[in-house]
């Protein structure tokens, strides 16, 4: 028993002191994080619920006048009192005047200000797609990091066995020091890109953590797993594109906003009414008295110059924006075309780089290397060998970054996340 219980204990100490292993977030944890935590993304929340708040306020009527004081009372106080058959003069007042705003004219302002928001949250969509690309191309070119300090250390493993063989060799005459100080040089260079591609991978951790809106220094492991995208070929169609781009939408929802900026404008020719009643405290044996009168601005064409003018200007503005969305759309899907193109040709050098190239500097540096062992072979031979197996394998890593990155962005420009 005391057996078992000294087993478990000591099991438990190990798990405790054991460093724990990092936290492996998926590429869509990072985004998910993005979406909840960025800073720039609860801004743009903070200005659409202010939008939505302040549109709340758009039926509200103006605050009512009230008056009072003195009305038609002589200069002289004696006149005030009664004096016989004279019943005396003068008054004092107490009145409110209350506008009632139009009905056309409340809704068209509510209109006006519950469609505000409605452009910040297109443009939220649109940042938060800017967000995303940053995001991927960096999970992305992490993961080709990881597979290049992988390669490099398999390849200083090969170069390690060389010159530990060359040392032996040497001992007997049976290698030449040049090839012996060629292969230390690679293996020092190998070594020094090793640490810039650790480097590398440290600056994309705080990139993606401040994107995460994070501890800059929070450790975490990636998911290194890809796929290739093979994308529709409606992809660069001009419609597809305007239904699914945020930035589109946001043009299109300021066009009308704009409309419904004319629309208020335009209800600026309608007419105001109002109420105005006074009451009259008569001075002296004088009967008290009341005015109760209807009001109504009547707008004159003086005094809708500035209204006019605004409207004229907010068409304007959409004709521009209406150039503006075509400038976008056609530059767009320009540029998911040649991307496409590019993509193409990256998948074909990239298979034939995994298939042929490689395979073959492989089985080239293969026999160098067996002809070496042999004695039959040059080092010379074995070292050129393996420069271009490690440069072939480099690029290819390079090719199937550029695919990653060059498939990030085409989903940017299609908005996908």
């Amino acid at each position: 028993m005391l057996k078992n219980r000294y087993h478990i204990i000591t099991c438990l100490l190990i798990l405790s002191l054991s460093p724990s292993r990092a936290q492996i977030l998926t590429l869509e944890d990072v985004l998910a994080n993005i979406t909840l935590h960025n800073p720039q993304i609860k801004m743009y929340d903070a200005d659409i619920q202010s939008m939505d708040a302040a549109s709340a306020g758009a039926k509200s009527w103006m605050p009512p006048q009230v008056q009072a004081g003195f009305f038609m009372t002589p200069y002289n106080p004696s006149f005030w009192k009664p004096d016989g058959a004279f019943p005396g003069m003068g008054n004092f007042m107490v009145g409110a005047t209350q506008m009632i705003p139009n009905s056309k004219k409340q809704m068209a302002d509510f209109n006006y200000m519950n469609a505000m928001s409605s452009v910040e949250k297109e443009n939220k969509s649109y940042t938060l797609n800017q967000l995303y690309a940053v995001a991927k191309t960096n999970y992305h070119e992490w993961i080709i990091v990881r597979k290049k300090i992988k390669i490099a250390n398999e390849n200083l493993l090969l170069l390690d066995y060389m010159i530990k063989s060359m040392e032996i060799r040497y001992q007997y005459n049976m290698d030449k020091l040049p090839a012996y100080y060629k292969a230390k040089s690679n293996y020092s260079a190998l070594e020094s890109m090793i640490v810039m591609l650790e480097n590398d991978i440290s600056q994309k951790i705080i990139l993606l953590n401040t994107l995460m809106a994070q501890d800059k220094n929070a450790i975490f492991e990636l998911d290194t797993t890809y796929n290739f995208t093979d994308f529709s070929i409606e992809a660069s169609d001009t419609t597809y594109l305007a239904n699914s781009r945020s930035d589109i939408k946001a043009i299109e929802k300021t066009m009308t906003v704009n409309q419904l900026k004319i629309e208020v404008e335009k209800t600026r020719f309608l007419p105001d009414f109002g109420v105005k009643y006074d009451h009259m405290f008569a001075f002296g044996q004088q009967p008290q008295q009341f005015t109760l009168m209807g009001m109504i601005n009547i707008p004159m064409s003086w005094s809708t110059k500035m209204n006019k003018a605004n409207i004229h200007s907010f068409q304007i503005k959409n004709e521009s924006l209406y150039w503006q969305k075509q400038m976008v759309l056609n530059e767009a899907s320009g540029m998911i075309k040649a991307l496409e193109t590019d993509l193409t040709f990256l998948k074909d050098q990239y298979r034939i780089s995994e298939k042929s190239i490689i395979p073959s500097i492989r089985k080239n540096y293969d026999t160098a290397l067996l002809a070496w062992q042999n004695n039959t072979g040059d080092l010379f031979q074995v070292l050129e060998g393996w420069e271009s197996l490690n440069m072939a394998q480099l690029d290819a890593l390079d090719k199937l970054q550029r695919i990653l990155v060059t498939q990030v962005e085409i989903e940017k420009q299609l908005e996908i996340k």
